[in-house]
């Protein structure tokens, strides 16, 4: 089995998921269980930190596109930050960029959602 975790913290009111490893059609359920529970608890401005992902398949980006619409319609959303270059190409080629904001820093997106709550 693929080598994958993820961590979930709070930073303020936002929720970051710090993903690590191999994010395919075997390990997307773990995601999809912190979602779940984010639903749950009414958390909806999350940041992904992509520093230690090292792959990420098509079963791992329907995770995102699952849960993004949810968010939004409950003032949130996901913005990713931290990603390197081969896994941005990933989300580059699927026209990702168009649908979600990209940072290079965790602290840039939480900052992002700071500024919308004051606006």
């Amino acid at each position: 089995m693929a080598d994958f975790n993820v961590n979930l913290r709070g930073v303020g009111s936002v929720s970051v998921i710090d993903v690590n490893g191999y994010l395919d059609a075997h390990t997307a359920p773990e995601l999809e269980n912190v979602f779940n529970k984010l639903l749950n608890d009414k958390h909806y401005k999350v940041v992904v930190n992509f520093t230690d992902l090292k792959y990420i398949s098509s079963a791992g980006l329907g995770v995102f596109m699952a849960y993004v619409e949810t968010m939004r319609e409950n003032r949130g959303d996901i913005k990713f930050s931290n990603m390197k270059e081969n896994v941005y190409n990933i989300f580059d080629l699927l026209g990702f960029p168009i649908l979600y904001e990209f940072y290079k820093d965790e602290n840039e997106a939480i900052q992002k959602f700071c500024e919308l709550s004051q606006s």
